[in-house]
């Protein structure tokens, strides 16, 4: 007995993804491209999606071709889409509803952008706060970064709960894997202090709203059985964080690369740190409601309300 009990929770066993679903919005990319390199790693078919599908298409190709070479891998399937609109959460849950007959186990409601951007005022004015934080933004800004990082994310969750409740049917896989939304949140939903989202209040503001939206909705979707929770990174290495440093398969060259404010530990997580978090909470299903903030003490430093 003692040797199944054992068995069953060594590492190979709880992270067995094979038989997964995943579908990761800004799956090509940054963080999303951590958590989807992750789970194919792993064994789980992992559908990206983003606005260009060449580009969708380049990175799933190398890593395809990767996972082909070693036993028990995942694969990534690409599909183009506009995260911001109902009309396109209707459309990409259809297409892949297609696909994927039994169903989906994870829907990672992750792309996000960081827009409006500010300096700090240069004097203890009115007129330099209104010259730092008034001036240069635009309607826009705060338009597009809330659409993308907390409006879609309602559209694609619901779209995609019919697919969600369908996995449940899956046997032992099923109550293995629990059919679950995770939401990207950010530290900076928290923080206090604009300088750890590289000064947008648009990003601020839209995160905060990931980060209650997450609680309210696996408190609105418990009759369900499906669960929802987030994950709040701190500064990782990414195109959107650090421009330029980054390769044609989402691997860092900027692990110097300095944030605008100061971290207690290392300077930045790391594609390992993510996607260990992935797999935790796709493998434990005891976890509801909870955002878990990933951002190596950063907000120890800086005052915040988490």
């Amino acid at each position: 007995m003692a040797d199944a009990v054992l068995q069953s929770l060594s590492a190979s066993s709880l992270f067995d993804l094979r038989g997964v679903v995943a579908v990761v919005t800004g799956g090509g990319t940054g963080i999303g491209l951590m958590i989807t390199s992750t789970l194919i790693a792993n064994g789980a078919t992992v559908y990206i999606i983003g606005p260009k599908q060449e580009d969708l298409e380049k990175v799933a190709k190398v890593y395809n071709d990767a996972a082909a070479k070693l036993p028990g891998r995942g694969k990534i399937h690409s599909i183009e889409g506009d995260v911001r609109f109902k009309s396109e959460a209707t459309r990409l849950a259809e297409e892949i509803g297609k696909r994927e007959q039994q169903g989906i186990t994870v829907f990672f409601n992750n792309a996000g952008i960081n827009g409006g951007k500010f300096t700090r005022p240069q004097a203890a004015t009115a007129e330099a706060f209104v010259k730092s934080y008034f001036d240069p933004i635009k309607q826009e800004d705060f338009d597009v970064t809330l659409n993308t990082n907390a409006v879609g994310p309602y559209w694609l969750t619901f779209a995609f709960l019919p697919l969600l409740e369908k996995w449940k049917n899956n046997g032992e896989l099923a109550k293995k894997f629990v059919p679950q939304i995770i939401m990207t949140s950010s530290m900076n939903g928290w923080t206090k202090d604009p300088a750890t989202s590289g000064f947008s209040f648009p990003y601020l503001l839209s995160k905060s709203a990931i980060g209650h939206a997450t609680s309210t909705l696996a408190h609105e979707l418990l009759p369900l059985g499906i669960r929802v929770n987030g994950i709040a990174p701190g500064f990782f290495i990414t195109e959107m964080s650090a421009p330029g440093t980054i390769d044609a398969i989402g691997e860092s060259h900027g692990e110097n690369y300095p944030p605008s404010f100061e971290t207690p530990t290392l300077p930045n997580g790391t594609r390992r740190d993510m996607g260990s978090l992935a797999l935790m909470l796709i493998a434990n299903w005891f976890i509801n409601g909870e955002t878990v903030l990933i951002d190596g003490g950063t907000l120890l430093k800086h005052p915040s309300s988490y």
